[in-house]
């Protein structure tokens, strides 16, 4: 008998199962970050840790495949200018998180600032805009407070207007925010100056982290991911 009709018949009989295409697993959505320094990998030997470098343990095993193109000092402006985004773009993926806000902060006169109330937000809608186009669901993350206090023991909020405008953007384009900066301040106000120093990757560093830091900021994400995305959401550890 040919094997191929004796494979036939041991299927017909039961003793070799048929597997149709939808029996295969499904492969792991792509998940993109890009952002600024906050976000980016780092070597084991650096004392920095981003929050993209954790992330991914959130999720079932084989789910997602995260893909960090986060560099550290790019604004909004810089990650495009430099290529950086259209690499993102290449990379033909489900979702993008997108976190800007600390460089775009800076002087004026700085190459990477932007104005919170005009071309960072024109920015903003470029990247969800050319997301969308190719094919992947832009989420936007308002940048993580600066650990800074004043003489009053109370956080300053100098990025504020940069989360604001990223929310009143997402709003505009119905795109899925998660507000980082109001879960970072709400959890560095509770810790306090001394406590929420020992997120630092080191000592007098009020912006950048170390693992514990880091961490702890992948934590916030994924709390806020449970309402920004339910659809990804459903992929996590524990949803």
């Amino acid at each position: 008998m040919r094997p191929f009709i004796l494979c036939l018949v041991l299927v017909s009989l039961g003793f070799i199962s048929s597997v149709r295409a939808d029996d295969q697993p499904a492969a792991p959505l792509r998940v993109v970050l890009i952002g600024d320094s906050t976000v980016c990998d780092y070597p084991p030997a650096h004392a920095n840790r981003g929050w993209g470098q954790f992330i991914g343990e959130h999720f079932q095993p084989g789910a997602v495949t995260i893909l960090n193109l986060a560099a550290a000092g790019r604004s909004t402006k810089t990650f495009i200018q430099e290529g950086r985004w259209q690499k993102a773009l290449d990379a033909k993926s489900a979702y993008i998180l997108i976190q800007f806000g600390h460089n775009d902060s800076h002087s004026p006169e700085k190459p990477e600032a932007t104005n919170a109330a005009t071309d960072y937000r024109d920015y903003l809608r470029r990247y969800i805009d050319e997301a969308r186009k190719a094919g992947a669901i832009p989420i936007l993350i308002t940048p993580m407070v600066r650990r800074t206090f004043g003489p009053d023991g109370k956080l300053t909020d100098a990025l504020a207007p940069y989360a604001e405008a990223m929310k009143a953007v997402a709003g505009e384009k119905h795109a899925a925010v998660i507000d980082l900066h109001a879960y970072s301040a709400a959890l560095v106000e509770k810790l306090g100056p001394a406590a929420s120093a020992a997120m630092a990757n080191k000592p007098g560093d009020v912006t950048h982290f170390n693992e514990k830091g880091a961490r702890a900021m992948a934590d916030l994400i994924i709390q806020g991911l449970l309402a920004a995305d339910p659809k990804l959401a459903r992929l996590l550890k524990t949803p």
